[in-house]
């Protein structure tokens, strides 16, 4: 049997789990939080008072803070590309009504994964911080571009990928609202950290596939894992751009203001892997051939080797000019 036939055999198998997996880690529409609870109430009275309130605990909040909240909403309003990729994988069937399992998943963690980039935009907008015009149109590029995230089709890749990025994303959120917090911004600090604890659900739903399509394929599944960390898991701010400019070249600026921040760093990145092998139990993986030990191998002594690389690691202090946030006197 080819490969590709054993994975899709494999995702069909585990399809019945799917629903107990949603019901796990998805919260129902009625009970979960909306970008309203977090934002002034424009049918209120005092709608225009709240918004003043808003736009002057924003003042507190420096260059590089805002420039790394404008790059986490940009990669949460690119949710179109996220959703179309996934539905794309194997196994996935979005074209069987509401019978597959997998699609009912995706639709579903779209719907929620769409309240983040909502909440942050009219955030953004409300707090008169950000240059919005220039914000929209590095959000239309990074949809209409599109990205290549080394996936494929194949859906162990890809749930490899989520398990990364959702834990990546819960990380950036929880210390952008810690920040906010410090800096006496407690509206901004419980958005940020509401939205890291949906990114935490997300991740652990994620990686709970991934053991589960160990338990069937370890072979494929150790193969595909390896294969992404080799390749490096390219996260969806990799692709950014400002008006005028080509695919990816705001990304280094951005993640050097992400380092200097310490919102998301080279040493995050190793920790996540470190948690994925842990929870995946790599050493513990029984009936592997000689590749997918290989692979094994590789694995279980990447953090140590990335490790190195990182202390090695330098950022320029400077801060580049982002013309989606303006310095305004802002440091």
């Amino acid at each position: 049997m080819s490969t590709k036939n054993i994975r899709l055999e494999v995702m069909q198998s585990i399809e019945p789990q799917v629903a107990g997996f949603m019901e796990d880690f998805l919260i129902p529409i009625e009970d979960i939080w909306q970008p309203t609870d977090f934002l002034p109430d424009s049918q209120s009275d005092g709608f225009l008072d709240e918004v003043e309130a808003l736009r002057g605990e924003s003042k507190e909040l420096g260059y590089d803070f805002w420039v790394t909240m404008v790059a986490d909403t940009i990669t949460e309003e690119a949710l179109p590309t996220y959703e179309s990729w996934l539905m794309d994988v194997e196994g996935i069937d979005q074209h069987s009504g509401n019978k597959n399992g997998w699609s009912k998943w995706v639709r579903a963690w779209t719907a929620e994964e769409n309240r983040h980039g909502d909440v942050l935009n009219k955030y953004l907008y409300l707090s008169g911080r950000v240059n919005m015009r220039e914000v929209e149109i590095t959000t239309q590029h990074l949809i209409s571009d599109g990205f290549d995230i080394g996936t494929d089709r194949d859906p162990y890749k890809n749930f490899v990928y989520t398990s990364f990025q959702e834990l990546a994303t819960n990380i950036s959120h929880k210390r952008v609202g810690q920040m906010a917090k410090r800096k006496g911004n407690v509206l901004l600090g419980k958005m940020c950290t509401i939205i890291a604890g949906d990114e935490m659900r997300h991740h652990l739903a994620y990686r709970e596939f991934v053991k589960t399509i160990f338990g069937e394929d370890p072979n494929g599944m150790m193969l595909a894992f390896a294969d992404m960390m080799k390749k490096k898991i390219v996260m969806p701010a990799h692709f950014l751009r400002e008006s005028g400019g080509t695919v990816g070249t705001a990304f280094e600026n951005f993640s050097n203001c992400a380092q200097r921040l310490g919102v998301y760093t080279a040493m995050d990145y190793i920790e996540i892997l470190k948690k994925l092998n842990s929870y995946w139990q790599l050493d513990a993986v029984r009936a592997l051939n000689d590749e997918a030990q290989k692979a094994r191998d590789y694995l279980l002594k990447l953090p140590e080797r990335l490790e190195r690389i990182a202390t090695r690691m330098k950022f320029p202090e400077d801060q580049y000019r982002f013309k989606w946030v303006e310095a305004n006197g802002m440091v």
